[in-house]
């Protein structure tokens, strides 16, 4: 990066755009701090590197930890607020940031009230999901989740076709399947004749999308969210330029006032009055400081990271550019998530995050030595972090998800659909291995024969009366929600491994994004290497570090701070915020 009069040497040669707010990337933090900003009056750019807007928000689940919620109120679910402290203290320790997480915690409801009241964007509840660690003083056990509610992508016209589209290995045939009772409905379609016809109308209504529109229409999760934010952008006059990585800030006495960034038709500098806004998407796909930061990454290669390419440091790079520091202190610099390496029949390769498949009764994970490592229908993160831990120094880092052939016919496997979809390309790929026997699955995937057969007996003793001794599946309240409630035994988790033939997948790290990113306040400003704010610069969403620092104590923990970090720094570049500074 050149210094400012370096910037103003290139902006004389430049394609020139006023506003008074630019932001860099388009996923949820950044489209909510541009809506924010646009409905308090400011003229505000939204800036894209890649060809479609929705950043790793779009290929996400959607959810959103947000305590104290106004959809959780009018449902009479009244917490303490309070609770949601105790229980950050107590799973951040020393970590814990008190300015920042009060300003999550003060500001999230007032976030989903904006937007609910002054924008496109509606919310749906997740109630009934509780946080990961129940037995940690201050867990809560409903009323902290929200997601965007389902949008008809017909109503955007021209801009569906500037969105990303839902993540390939998560979706059916290019449609997506929302969390909860549209999931349960696809599981459940060969057993509920009313799941049958859910599935059915979905179905029969997403082949018309594709026939008229060449694309899904019925959104839902990560790009529901993305599509209502858009939306409201546009309403707003928020212009949107895709195709247009940012290269340069642009400072002018300690302040930064736009950036340099590189359009289809060459640079064009943006003068921002208000400042920027970096919201670029961390860092996950920058393989020099996943190198550098990521534990067991020699190379920086042995990672599958979940968010798009185009999420690969950016906004960092800004940051520092301009005195930023960049914040790697943490319990991990890495949002973990267990991955599967997806080999498409067209060539290509894809990342299926195992999120739901490892709690339902019936499955477990060990390493190659054969022995389990964790509580396998705990959170996401716990369980890559547990192999990453397991796994010895100088071995690959990784784990197989076991499970029969009952199992995978009922909830299927990864990226394997359940009956009555067809599994044999699966186990062509390579994806999906299978042994008749546990001790022919063992050889088929390199595991220790003698330890895994012993694994699988011992866990079976157990199974058949509903109990997991050596890890606890099904002991919290987290566990059996994530598990099967339809299951007949007495535990949701839990269920012997016994009808061949047998079958795994196997899962290697992967993350959801990064928790390193720039020091911020409690405004979303950036901080300089003497905690000063750097005026005119924020960062939300992972190019600021997370405020959980680096640990993962609910599902939504990266959305809910996203999302009331980016509606914080809208209203403090506007100057409705009540605080400014270092502090509330």
């Amino acid at each position: 990066m050149g210094n400012a009069d370096a910037s103003h040497a290139d902006a004389a040669s430049s394609r020139q755009l006023e506003c008074d707010l630019l932001v860099i990337g388009s996923g949820a933090s950044g489209l909510a701090a541009a809506v924010t900003a646009a409905w308090h009056g400011l003229s505000v750019v939204v800036v894209e590197k890649d060809r479609v807007f929705g950043g790793a928000t779009a290929w996400s689940g959607g959810w959103m930890w947000v305590p104290g919620n106004p959809l959780a109120k009018r449902a009479g679910i009244h917490e303490d607020s309070q609770q949601p402290r105790t229980y950050l203290k107590n799973e951040l320790g020393e970590r814990y940031d008190a300015a920042r997480i009060d300003a999550f915690l003060d500001h999230c409801p007032q976030m989903v009230s904006f937007f609910e009241q002054h924008t496109s964007l509606q919310f749906i509840d997740g109630n009934a999901i509780p946080d990961i660690h129940g037995s940690v003083p201050g867990a809560g056990t409903q009323g902290h989740q929200i997601i965007a509610a389902p949008y008809d992508g017909r109503k955007l016209g021209p801009l569906l076709y500037r969105l990303r589209k839902t993540m390939r290995e998560t979706s059916f045939m290019g449609m997506p399947i929302m969390a909860g009772t549209d999931l349960a409905a696809f599981l459940n379609m060969t057993r509920s004749l009313k799941a049958f016809f859910h599935v059915s109308k979905r179905f029969c209504r997403h082949l018309c999308d594709l026939a008229v529109c060449g694309r899904a229409t019925q959104l839902v999760n990560g790009v529901a969210l993305v599509a209502r934010l858009a939306k409201s952008a546009e309403k707003l006059g928020v212009q949107l330029i895709a195709s247009a990585p940012a290269k340069q800030l642009i400072l002018s006495e300690g302040r930064v006032c736009g950036a340099i960034v590189a359009t289809t038709a060459g640079d064009m500098t943006i003068h921002a009055k208000k400042g920027v806004v970096l919201a670029a998407g961390g860092f996950p796909n920058d393989v020099a400081r996943r190198k550098a930061l990521f534990p067991r990454t020699p190379t920086g290669a042995e990672h599958l990271a979940l968010p798009p390419e185009s999420c690969s440091g950016d906004g960092i790079t800004l940051g520092e550019s301009a005195g930023a520091t960049l914040v790697t202190d943490l319990a991990s610099p890495v949002a973990w998530a267990p991955v599967s390496l997806v080999r498409h029949a067209d060539g290509t390769t894809g990342h299926f995050p195992h999120i739901i498949d490892r709690a339902k009764p019936g499955v477990i994970g060990v390493l190659a030595n054969g022995k389990r490592f964790v509580n396998e229908a705990g959170g996401y993160y716990d369980y890559t972090a547990a192999m990453v831990a397991a796994v010895p120094e100088g071995e690959e880092v990784a784990s197989w998800l076991i499970c029969d052939h009952r199992f995978i016919r009922r909830y299927g496997l990864g990226y394997v659909r359940p009956s009555p979809l067809p599994i044999g390309s699966f186990i062509r790929s390579g994806y999906l291995h299978r042994g008749h026997t546990i001790a022919e699955l063992a050889v088929s995937c390199g595991i220790a024969v003698d330890h895994l057969v012993h694994t699988i007996s011992v866990y079976n003793e157990h199974a058949k009366r509903g109990e997991d001794p050596e890890f606890g599946r099904g002991s919290t309240p987290y566990n059996r929600k994530q598990g099967d409630a339809l299951y007949p035994g007495t535990n949701p988790c839990v269920a012997p491994i016994q009808h061949g033939p047998f079958y795994a997948v196997k899962v290697q790290p992967g993350c959801f994004g990064t928790f390193a990113g720039l020091k911020t306040n409690a405004s979303a400003q950036v901080l300089d290497n003497q905690d000063r704010a750097i005026t005119g610069l924020y960062a939300v969403g992972t190019d600021m570090a997370s405020i959980m620092g680096g640990v993962y104590p609910s599902g939504g923990i990266n959305l809910g701070p996203a999302m009331t970090f980016g509606y914080i720094a809208g209203r403090h570049a506007a100057g409705a915020d009540k605080f400014g500074g270092n502090s509330i």
